[in-house]
């Protein structure tokens, strides 16, 4: 990845977390959120309440429930690919999002973090 790539993904997250912390507090469209958790996969290796392949949505809420850093690490998860290691050892790039602006990525944050 160039130098270049990586400042532009660092700005789009900043531009994720600082719409998510300076705008009045939306309506969750959880309709929406389930349809981008859908068309990207997701529900592959992660679901509410049961961990499969990846955490629950609620062990990762739960997990980032007190972290100050939440919008913005979860934000880098979900669009960056990064590398994820699976329950039986094996590791590859996690998948991301198929979201077409930051405002489906802002809701899809606000609703794992809901769980």
């Amino acid at each position: 990845m160039t130098r270049i790539h990586k400042l532009g993904i660092q700005a789009a997250l900043f531009t994720i977390a600082a719409a998510f912390y300076c705008t009045p507090a939306s309506a969750l469209d959880v309709a929406a959120a389930k349809k981008l958790v859908r068309g990207s996969g997701c529900e592959k290796c992660h679901v509410a309440d049961k961990d499969k392949d990846g955490p629950a949505w609620k062990t990762t809420a739960e997990k980032y429930r007190n972290d100050a850093q939440a919008v913005e690490k979860l934000a880098k998860h979900l669009t960056e690919r990064p590398e994820v290691t699976f329950p039986d050892g094996h590791k590859e790039d996690h998948k991301a999002v198929k979201a077409t602006d930051e405002a489906q990525i802002k809701n899809l944050i606000e609703w794992i973090r809901s769980h």
